[in-house]
This record gives C-alpha cells, structure tokens and sequence, in this order.
C-alpha cells in the first residue's frame, strides 16, 4: 500500500496511514516522516502550538479519477515566523493544491490559455492565475536585479481606455526583469526605487523609444547611463514623413489617375529597396520621373537608414550632419520637423553605432506578452497579467512530473 502510494503521489519522506475510496475520488492519509514539526514558511524545526482540523490537498488526476492527500496539520511556533501551519512533504501547508498539480498548472500556463489548464486539472479559473502567482512568487530569481549594465524600456498596452504596462528587460540575460503598471516617468521612478541607489549607479546603456517621460526618468535616476533610442522608431519618424508627404502631394493633385497612381504608392514608398517586386519598382521609377518631392522624401527616409549601416561611429556622426542638413534644405515641412527632432537627440540616436543595441529585444518579449494577454481574452488587473509574465518571460524554469519517454 505504501509503495502504490508513493508511485502514484511521487512524495517521499511521507508514513501511508490508509487509502480510502471516495465519491470524488481516491484519498491517501498521509502523514510527514519527520516527527518534529518545522515552520511551514521558513522550514525550520519548532515546537508544536496545536492541531488543526483535517484537510485535503488536491493532487494530479490518473485518468479522470482525482487524487487527494488528507493530513490533519499542526501549527508551529517559529521563533522567526510566530504562530505558522507545518511544512508537509506534498505542497504549500497554506495552499489546498499539492507542489505537482501547482507546478504542471503554471507549466501548462506558460504554454496555452487559462481555460485549458482549468479543463485539463479540474481546477476553476482563478484557481490558476493564484497559483501561477505563488508559482512565480517562489520562483522568480531574487537576484534578477543585481548585476545590471545593459537595460531595456518599453510600454505594452494591455487593454482598452489606456491601461499599460512598463516591462524593463536585461539585455545580457534576455529576460524581464521587472514589470509594474503604467507608463511614463512615474512608473520608471518606481523601478528605480526598487533597483536602488547602488545597483542604479552601474547602470551603462538604456535602450527605449523616443517617449520623453522615460528619457527624463533616466536622466533624473541615471544620469551617467547613455540612453539609445531604437534605431527602429527613428527610422520610423522618416517612414511617417514620406507618408504625411505622399498624402499632401494627393491633395495637391487634381487628374484622378495620378491621385490613384500616388496614393497606391503608400507601401512601396516605405519598403525596403531590396524588398521591391518588378512591378513596384516600376511605381517608384514613375513616381520618379512624375512627383520630384516625393521621391526625395524616399531618398532622405532610405539616407536615415543607410545612417546606421556606418560601423565607424565618426562616419555615421558626418553622415547624419549631411542628413540633417538635406532634410532642413528640402522645402518638405514633414522632414524638416524630423531634422529638429533628430538634430535635438543626436547623441543618443548616435549611440547604437557604438553598442549596436536596439529595443527589438524588447519588442519580441512584448510581442510574447501580446500573445499571452490574447489568449486570455484580456486580463482585468494589471497584477494578473504581471504575474503571467514573470512566469513566461522572466526566466523561471518548471518541471512538472511528465512521463519519460521510452
């Protein structure tokens, strides 16, 4: 009996007392080895304070037949705890779930939506989201924070009526390291707080996109990090100009065949060269011969980007100098706006030639988290979706008990 017990529980360190056949399942009466108690949250041995009424811990089903656990726990008192339930061999003393179904519920939640896990464990709905948040609460690595040089900031929108995220990621470890709720300076100040001053100080490199309310949180925290603004969302600034370009010389158009012929010009204007099919490249070499400005929008977006492709940073310093002064001379009030902003933010623009970091990183895992709040059908507190990305993208490792192959 003991034997089928422990192969069909996988706990050790655990006396069978019996096994009973009930109407929602099979209940093993265990009881921990051990005879002195110890501190369900420190796990230290203390001295008994009383007994608690008998309980149940949900274990992991064979087939549709629902395992239980049933033990009668004893509260300790832990001279660093207080008043405290015992540690049991099978789980969580505060939890009704045993560590095996906790650990395959949050496996499963990394890898479908929370619906599934609730079909597949037998489990309600907001059972998953707690214990993903106690799976994530004892698992998520406490030194996440320390040793920081290279940093990424971003902002996901989780739902409508602007409810947002900040998620900060470790360039070298290529996880988030922290997530908290909002967005701009005062949700950065808040990482900063917990980052502390010291480990704040060895901070070198923060990768973002052009948002001013992070740029002056850094600033403020983090004078002596440089910030790089993605390459992505500067090339971005050039790709919007050719547009608010296209779209005017639309307006200024009066046959409308060479209104139509622009206006399906869109894309191809914002594709990369080696990207062109026959057939757009013969659009571009019309738009060429018939509308000079906007194909000198297109020069100076594809000029922006050819910026970055300088592995020397002094030649990409000369280039952007030529650049910016082309865009102010270009008489296109879209580029020349680009060039203030551009010409304001230089340096930090700058510097990805000479670390070659951008906030793709960044907007991969977000593009994960994207994919995990959709799953879900959108997450109602930002404390939810927080906790669901620790557990997906915050490095933590899970091994539920799955059968090896043979």
């Amino acid at each position: 009996m003991a034997t089928v017990a422990r192969k069909l529980l996988g706990v050790t360190q655990v006396v069978v007392k019996g096994i009973e056949i009930g109407e929602d399942g099979v209940i093993f009466d265990l009881r921990p080895r051990w005879r002195r108690p110890r501190c369900g949250q420190c796990g230290r041995r203390a001295p008994g304070y009383d007994c608690r009424p008998a309980r149940r811990w949900q274990h992991l089903a064979v087939g549709a037949v629902i395992l239980w656990i049933r033990y009668a726990p004893r509260r300790v008192r832990c001279s660093s705890c207080g008043v405290r339930t015992e540690q049991v061999p099978w789980g969580r003393s505060q939890s009704r779930f045993t560590g095996d179904l906790e650990e395959m519920a949050a496996y499963l939640a990394q890898i479908t939506d929370q619906t599934q896990v609730t079909r597949l464990l037998g489990i309600a709905w907001r059972t998953v989201g707690k214990i993903v948040a106690r799976v994530v609460e004892g698992r998520l690595d406490p030194s996440r924070l320390d040793d920081l040089r290279f940093i990424g900031v971003d902002e996901f929108g989780y739902r409508r009526r602007q409810r947002y995220l900040t998620t900060v990621v470790d360039h070298g470890r290529r996880r988030v390291i922290w997530a908290g709720k909002g967005h701009g300076a005062q949700t950065l100040h808040a990482f900063f707080d917990r980052l502390g001053e010291k480990r704040t100080a060895a901070l070198e490199v923060v990768t973002m996109d052009m948002s001013a309310g992070y740029m002056g949180a850094v600033r403020g925290r983090a004078p002596q990090a440089q910030i790089v603004f993605d390459r992505f969302h500067v090339q971005q600034l050039a790709g919007d100009a050719v547009d608010e370009v296209r779209r005017e010389q639309v307006r200024l158009l009066e046959d409308p065949q060479d209104k139509r012929a622009v206006k399906d010009t869109r894309f191809v204007l914002l594709k990369n060269p080696w990207n062109l099919r026959a057939e757009e490249k013969r659009k571009l070499s019309q738009i060429e011969r018939t509308n000079r400005p906007l194909y000198r929008a297109y020069l100076l977006k594809e000029a922006l980007a050819g910026v970055y492709e300088y592995a020397q940073p002094k030649r990409a310093r000369e280039a952007l100098q030529d650049w910016l002064g082309w865009a102010g001379r270009s008489r296109l009030r879209p580029f020349v706006r680009v060039a203030r902003t551009i010409r304001k933010h230089q340096r930090d623009i700058l510097a990805y030639i000479d670390f070659g970091l951008t906030n793709g990183l960044v907007e991969g895992i977000n593009n994960r988290v994207r994919m995990v709040a959709r799953r879900a059908f959108g997450f109602h507190s930002a404390e939810a979706l927080i906790a669901m990305v620790y557990l997906c993208c915050g490095g933590i490792s899970l091994h539920p008990p799955l059968p090896v192959p043979t």
